[in-house]
Protein backbone atom coordinates (compact mmCIF):
# COMPACT_ATOMS: atom_id res chain seq x y z
CA UNK A 1 0.00 0.00 0.00
CA UNK A 2 1.00 3.44 -0.52
CA UNK A 3 0.49 5.98 1.55
CA UNK A 4 0.96 10.17 0.53
CA UNK A 5 1.55 13.00 3.34
CA UNK A 6 1.06 16.54 2.60
CA UNK A 7 1.44 19.80 4.73
CA UNK A 8 0.27 23.13 4.39
CA UNK A 9 2.86 25.12 6.04
CA UNK A 10 3.76 27.76 3.62
CA UNK A 11 1.50 26.88 1.11
CA UNK A 12 -0.64 28.59 -1.32
CA UNK A 13 -3.97 26.72 -2.52
CA UNK A 14 -3.66 26.43 -6.03
CA UNK A 15 -0.22 24.79 -4.67
CA UNK A 16 -1.04 22.83 -2.61
CA UNK A 17 -3.95 21.51 -4.87
CA UNK A 18 -1.86 20.91 -7.61
CA UNK A 19 1.03 18.90 -5.47
CA UNK A 20 -1.93 16.37 -4.65
CA UNK A 21 -3.13 16.28 -8.85
CA UNK A 22 0.11 15.74 -10.22
CA UNK A 23 0.68 12.97 -7.50
CA UNK A 24 -2.87 11.23 -8.53
CA UNK A 25 -3.80 11.65 -4.73
CA UNK A 26 -7.97 10.55 -4.84
CA UNK A 27 -8.49 11.35 -1.00
CA UNK A 28 -7.14 13.44 1.71
CA UNK A 29 -7.09 12.17 4.93
CA UNK A 30 -7.11 14.92 7.26
CA UNK A 31 -5.36 14.12 10.94
CA UNK A 32 -5.11 17.01 12.98
CA UNK A 33 -7.11 17.37 16.16
CA UNK A 34 -8.36 20.59 15.08
CA UNK A 35 -8.98 21.03 11.59
CA UNK A 36 -8.77 25.05 11.79
CA UNK A 37 -5.86 27.30 10.47
CA UNK A 38 -5.09 30.57 10.29
CA UNK A 39 -4.01 30.14 6.27
CA UNK A 40 -6.75 30.93 4.55
CA UNK A 41 -8.60 27.92 2.76
CA UNK A 42 -7.00 25.36 4.70
CA UNK A 43 -9.74 25.40 7.67
CA UNK A 44 -12.37 21.87 7.45
CA UNK A 45 -15.21 23.72 5.79
CA UNK A 46 -13.33 25.51 2.89
CA UNK A 47 -10.96 22.81 2.42
CA UNK A 48 -12.94 20.34 1.79
CA UNK A 49 -15.20 22.58 -0.83
CA UNK A 50 -11.35 23.49 -2.61
CA UNK A 51 -10.37 19.91 -3.01
CA UNK A 52 -13.87 18.87 -3.92
CA UNK A 53 -13.57 21.44 -7.04
CA UNK A 54 -10.65 19.16 -8.34
CA UNK A 55 -12.08 15.31 -7.41
CA UNK A 56 -10.21 15.26 -4.42
CA UNK A 57 -12.52 13.44 -1.16
CA UNK A 58 -12.07 15.18 1.97
CA UNK A 59 -12.41 12.86 5.41
CA UNK A 60 -11.29 14.19 8.87
CA UNK A 61 -10.06 11.67 11.42
CA UNK A 62 -9.56 13.71 14.16
CA UNK A 63 -8.70 10.67 17.11
CA UNK A 64 -5.57 10.55 15.07
CA UNK A 65 -4.54 14.53 16.23
CA UNK A 66 -1.97 15.11 18.37
CA UNK A 67 -3.23 16.46 21.69
CA UNK A 68 -2.52 19.76 22.98
CA UNK A 69 0.24 18.93 25.25
CA UNK A 70 2.07 17.20 22.43
CA UNK A 71 1.58 20.35 19.68
CA UNK A 72 2.95 22.67 22.48
CA UNK A 73 5.76 20.20 22.69
CA UNK A 74 6.61 20.29 18.97
CA UNK A 75 5.75 24.26 18.64
CA UNK A 76 9.08 24.00 21.37
CA UNK A 77 11.39 21.55 19.45
CA UNK A 78 10.82 18.77 22.12
CA UNK A 79 10.62 15.49 20.21
CA UNK A 80 10.37 13.15 23.14
CA UNK A 81 7.44 14.83 24.40
CA UNK A 82 5.47 14.97 21.27
CA UNK A 83 6.69 10.99 21.09
CA UNK A 84 5.36 10.10 23.80
CA UNK A 85 1.86 12.02 23.91
CA UNK A 86 1.52 11.16 20.37
CA UNK A 87 1.88 7.06 21.39
CA UNK A 88 -0.62 7.57 24.38
CA UNK A 89 -3.27 9.27 22.23
CA UNK A 90 -2.54 6.20 19.84
CA UNK A 91 -3.45 3.72 22.46
CA UNK A 92 -6.57 5.29 22.66
CA UNK A 93 -9.66 3.18 21.41
CA UNK A 94 -11.06 5.80 19.79
CA UNK A 95 -7.93 6.13 17.40
CA UNK A 96 -7.27 2.52 17.57
CA UNK A 97 -10.64 2.66 15.30
CA UNK A 98 -9.84 5.63 13.48
CA UNK A 99 -6.13 4.14 12.57
CA UNK A 100 -7.70 1.28 10.98
CA UNK A 101 -10.20 3.60 8.94
CA UNK A 102 -7.07 5.11 7.50
CA UNK A 103 -5.91 2.09 6.61
CA UNK A 104 -9.06 1.12 4.85
CA UNK A 105 -9.49 4.50 2.90
CA UNK A 106 -5.88 4.29 1.81
CA UNK A 107 -6.23 0.89 0.56
CA UNK A 108 -9.21 2.19 -1.59
CA UNK A 109 -8.12 5.16 -3.16
CA UNK A 110 -4.85 6.63 -3.47
CA UNK A 111 -4.88 9.06 0.03
CA UNK A 112 -2.66 12.19 1.49
CA UNK A 113 -2.52 12.33 5.55
CA UNK A 114 -2.90 15.93 5.84
CA UNK A 115 -1.30 18.53 8.57
CA UNK A 116 -0.07 21.72 9.29
CA UNK A 117 4.04 21.26 8.81
CA UNK A 118 5.93 21.58 5.88
CA UNK A 119 8.31 18.83 6.67
CA UNK A 120 7.24 15.32 7.63
CA UNK A 121 10.72 14.44 10.15
CA UNK A 122 8.63 17.07 12.55
CA UNK A 123 5.29 16.19 12.29
CA UNK A 124 3.03 13.74 14.09
CA UNK A 125 1.81 12.02 10.42
CA UNK A 126 5.48 10.11 10.45
CA UNK A 127 4.92 9.32 14.31
CA UNK A 128 1.47 7.93 12.99
CA UNK A 129 2.67 6.04 9.78
CA UNK A 130 5.40 4.17 11.56
CA UNK A 131 3.17 3.27 14.36
CA UNK A 132 0.02 1.95 11.90
CA UNK A 133 1.23 1.47 9.04
CA UNK A 134 4.00 -0.74 8.99
CA UNK A 135 5.00 -1.79 5.36
CA UNK A 136 3.92 1.02 3.87
CA UNK A 137 5.23 2.97 1.56
CA UNK A 138 5.34 6.13 2.30
CA UNK A 139 5.21 9.40 -0.30
CA UNK A 140 5.98 12.82 1.27
CA UNK A 141 4.33 15.45 -1.07
CA UNK A 142 6.07 18.76 -1.15
CA UNK A 143 4.29 22.04 -2.09
CA UNK A 144 6.12 24.02 -4.63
Amino acid sequence: MKIFTIGYEAATMDGFLSALTRAGVARVIDVRALPLSRRPGFSKTSLAASLATVGIDYIHLKALGTPKAGRDAAKKGDVATLEAVYADQLELPEAQVQAARMLELAAERPSALLCYERDPRHCHRTLLLEAEAKGAEVVDLYVD
